[in-house]
């Protein structure tokens, strides 16, 4: 899609209406802090040709009185994509080996 293309309504559907709510899908993600982990989180996007909106990750470990084993936590944002691909994508995150938890939830803004 051109610049000029972005401009008309057919084609970018946040120029529809300024009044039309865009949903923006959010994953929480707890891992295994393995060198691979982020690669194949981010390859489950890459091969449905989408780029999170947003990606943050933080390696969090615990006290050694806890074991002092290391998590990784990411939190991706999706805007524009569809609850059922989300749906999707969020099963096929718990499928991960290495992947303790994925939270999902969905915000609107307009």
């Amino acid at each position: 899609m051109s610049l000029s293309d972005a401009s008309r309504p057919s084609q970018n559907p946040r120029a529809l209406s300024p009044l039309s709510a865009v949903a923006t899908h959010c994953f929480a993600i707890r891992a295994d802090a393995t060198p691979g982990m982020m690669s194949r989180v981010l390859e489950l996007f890459a091969k449905r040709n989408l780029v999170p909106t947003r990606w943050h990750s933080d390696v969090i470990v615990a006290p050694a009185r806890d074991g002092g084993l290391a998590t990784l936590q990411i939190d991706i944002q999706m805007e524009g994509m569809e609850t059922e691909l989300a749906a999707y994508v969020a099963r096929c995150l718990r499928q991960i080996y290495g992947v303790d938890s994925v939270l999902t939830s969905t915000k609107t803004a307009g």
